[in-house]
């Protein structure tokens, strides 16, 4: 990951990606906040460098991501862009580890199956998924059962037992209400991806080994940039 021709050092750069992914900070709080340190820039600057270096910085997680469970609880919640709501799709394994997101404009079952293809295609696919009683969802699943050679996805729909996913949503949600909805879907799913990047690294699931100790999550983060 080359950070050549940026006037800033690369710490301050993945300082202030991972402090806007992580924490509920504008880009206005990080400027100021850098600006009492004696760094002077323009919030706009962090704006950029997010922009820039969190689908990279995805793409190096994904290298590295562990392996989740065989069965998944899938559900999707809104997000704000422009006022209008649209659909985060999540699923997560019985241990509460992330399979994987799609941001879409709409909440149907081709949304529902465009997850699937999307998360397969970086996990085996499982032997059952946990739903509500979406049948958007149900349908989704179907249809990507019948493009399979292989056996089947079982669902299950029980409200119950998604509870999981939908108090992972949560974690999700607290860190996108400070920001007051997004602009476009293009910065949203960006940004998205990178607050499910951080939760996925609070969530140990990209535990690197130094010696004989797991290094922490904020040094996993920056690990991902050499």
């Amino acid at each position: 990951m080359s950070f050549k021709g940026f006037r800033f050092p690369k710490e301050l750069i993945l300082l202030s990606v991972r402090g806007y992914l992580r924490y509920g900070l504008s880009y206005r709080n990080l400027e100021e906040m850098l600006e009492e340190r004696g760094v002077l820039l323009a919030h706009t600057t962090i704006f950029r460098w997010v922009i820039r270096f969190t689908p990279l910085l995805v793409g190096a997680f994904t290298k590295k991501k562990a392996p989740v469970g065989g069965r998944w609880r899938m559900d999707e919640t809104y997000i704000k862009v422009r006022g209008e709501d649209r659909y985060l799709y999540r699923a997560v394994d019985t241990n509460g580890d992330t399979v994987d997101f799609l941001f879409t404009a709409r909440r149907d079952r081709h949304a529902a199956r465009r997850f699937l293809e999307k998360a397969t295609k970086r996990h085996a696919p499982p032997s059952l998924i946990n739903i509500d009683k979406s049948g958007a969802n149900k349908a989704g699943i179907e249809d990507f059962n019948d493009a399979q050679d292989a056996t089947g996805i079982e669902v299950r729909q029980c409200k119950y037992l998604n509870n999981l996913v939908e108090q992972d949503h949560r974690n999700i949600k607290r860190r996108v209400r400070p920001m007051l909805g997004f602009k476009s879907l293009w910065t949203a799913r960006i940004v998205l991806a990178g607050i499910e990047l951080v939760h996925m690294l609070r969530k140990g699931q990209a535990a690197l080994v130094v010696g004989q100790a797991l290094v922490s999550d904020a040094e996993t983060f920056y690990s991902l940039a050499t």
